[in-house]
């Protein structure tokens, strides 16, 4: 359903795949990958997203690296210029709000893992266009958001079980926002671990993944 396309950010070209409604227009995601890179399940959620009425895109942070080995997932996300890729995941963002099937004046933001908390911190950095962000288990000590500046709506997303990215620090977060007069909810799924929302992957627990998918819609469809 998806396509490669490029767009300018950083002065350079940056690459993504991008997804539009097979009816035309819809609002604009930007998805965020896991550590792994832009494979193939990330751009299945921006199939997903397109086939549910939104014009959505992922950027290549990793700009065409991939990988399956845990050891070298681990090692990316420390070698990646959080404040680069937060650029252009903001680029991404004024790319789908250029195009004509985007139907929204302000995209929408979600992420996995390392992609999750830099959903939150794009949230921060731009304002002004990011309408609402969604966060898989977020967890990335390169990027501490000012939540002061964050305008949208915030879906943080947790697995109970999650030992790397505890889901008491979304229940954290979500009292920080609160307290800020943020528009923050959390939701924290008992018996789901990390990651559980990539299907391609043992700990993928298909009940906690429809749900936090449907719930993703409904942000995105309430708030762009």
């Amino acid at each position: 359903m998806g396509k490669k396309v490029e767009f300018p950010s950083n002065g350079h070209t940056c690459q993504g795949y991008f997804a539009a409604p097979a009816g035309g227009q819809g609002p604009g995601v930007v998805v965020i990958q896991e550590w792994w890179g832009l494979v193939e399940h990330i751009q299945d959620v921006v199939d997903r997203f397109a086939a549910e009425g939104f014009t959505a895109i992922a950027p290549d942070l990793y700009h065409g690296q991939t990988t399956k080995s845990p050891d070298e997932a681990g090692r990316l996300p420390i070698e990646l210029d959080a404040e680069r890729a937060t650029r252009e995941i903001i680029a991404a963002g004024q790319y789908l709000l250029q195009q004509p099937e985007c139907s929204s004046t302000k995209y929408g933001v979600v992420g996995f893992c390392m992609g999750g908390a830099l959903a939150q911190y794009a949230g921060t950095k731009d304002p002004d266009n990011v309408g609402a962000i969604v966060s898989f288990y977020g967890g990335f000590k390169q990027v501490q958001p000012e939540w002061e500046k964050f305008q949208g709506a915030a879906l943080l997303i947790y697995g109970e079980k999650d030992k790397g990215v505890p889901a008491e620090k979304g229940r954290e977060l979500e009292a920080k926002l609160q307290k800020l007069g943020k528009n923050a909810t959390v939701v924290i799924y008992p018996d789901a671990d990390h990651a559980f929302f990539n299907d391609t992957r043992p700990p993928y627990k298909p009940d906690a993944a429809a749900d936090a998918w449907r719930r993703t819609l409904e942000l995105f469809r309430q708030q762009l």
